[in-house]
């Protein structure tokens, strides 16, 4: 009897140690789920260049929502598929939280700093921004870079239809009526700056509401300064001297490249010219209007 024990035990040790060869890499799994788990849920000043930064504490209601993906983040569980075939769990260890591609300005269309901030902290507005700028120049942050706002709404651009899961929403306290201030332009700029930075977005990938949604939305208005921002590297614009487009030059074609959802026409071509010609916002396909729109498709 005890002749057999001897080949039974280290057998049961053997079998134990072997049951699971993925178990290292779970570790790492879970330690960076950890990791990236804190950096989510930070809500850490950072300094930005020449901006005065004020927090508003409404943590709870955003802690509970964070605490809801925790699920989904951290499942490791096998899922049965409509076929019948149950999914096996191995824990990859190359992975990060996703990283943001564009950024997409608003105002807000609201009289305050502290109206937008109540909207965007009651569960019955559904809807939300990274970051909300005061006319005095002070910034909000109200939402984790890397977590998905809800401000784009039905939009597109190019061929992504899901604007808020590539986006950072930025609200400007501005009722859409009322010129930007000089000091809120610079703490955008200053924003801007370091989320370009951060997340390695394109210069062209810095646009408006009204870009991605033109048959619905107006904001930034007519005189946000797109051309300022895009001196600083923020954006693009046209060419002082305009380049005559082609005679054979296809605007609606153009349009699409640039990133324009044309199957209303009339409102894209409109919302273009809100951003690049703010002075005559309008669906007029003149000659100036052909040649603005060839000096930004040159420049995709």
């Amino acid at each position: 009897m005890n002749k057999h024990l001897s080949y039974i035990i280290p057998a049961i040790i053997i079998s134990s140690c072997s049951t699971n060869p993925y178990k290292k890499s779970e570790k790492e799994y879970d330690s960076k789920l950890r990791v990236l788990k804190v950096q989510m849920s930070s809500k850490e000043l950072e300094p930005l260049p020449i901006v005065t930064k004020v927090t508003i504490n409404i943590d709870s209601v955003y802690s509970k929502q964070l605490y809801t993906f925790k699920d989904s983040i951290f499942k490791v569980g096998s899922t049965k598929l409509e076929n019948g075939i149950h999914t096996e769990w191995i824990s990859t260890v190359n992975f990060n939280l996703r990283k943001p591609n564009f950024i997409i300005i608003h105002h807000t269309a609201q009289d305050s700093l502290q109206q937008t901030t109540k909207t965007f902290t009651k569960t019955t507005s559904q809807v939300s921004a990274h970051y909300v700028i005061a006319d005095d120049g002070h910034v909000v942050q109200m939402l984790n870079d890397y977590l998905r706002a809800w401000h784009a709404g039905i939009s597109s651009w190019g061929r992504n239809t899901d604007i808020n899961s590539s986006s950072i929403g930025i609200e400007l306290d501005n009722n859409g009526v009322e010129p930007f201030s000089e000091a809120q332009i610079t703490s955008l700029m200053a924003l801007l700056s370091k989320l370009k930075k951060d997340y390695n977005i394109p210069t062209q990938n810095i646009i408006g509401h009204s870009d991605i949604a033109p048959s619905r939305k107006k904001d930034p208005s007519a005189l946000f300064p797109w051309k300022t921002l895009a001196e600083n590297g923020f954006g693009i614009w046209k060419d002082d001297v305009l380049p005559l487009a082609p005679l054979e030059f296809n605007p609606e074609l153009a349009l699409r490249v640039i990133g324009y959802n044309t199957k209303n026409l009339n409102a894209a071509i409109t919302a273009f010219k809100l951003h690049y010609m703010p002075e005559e916002v309008n669906a007029i396909l003149d000659q100036n209007t052909l040649n603005t729109i060839y000096s930004i498709y040159l420049k995709q």
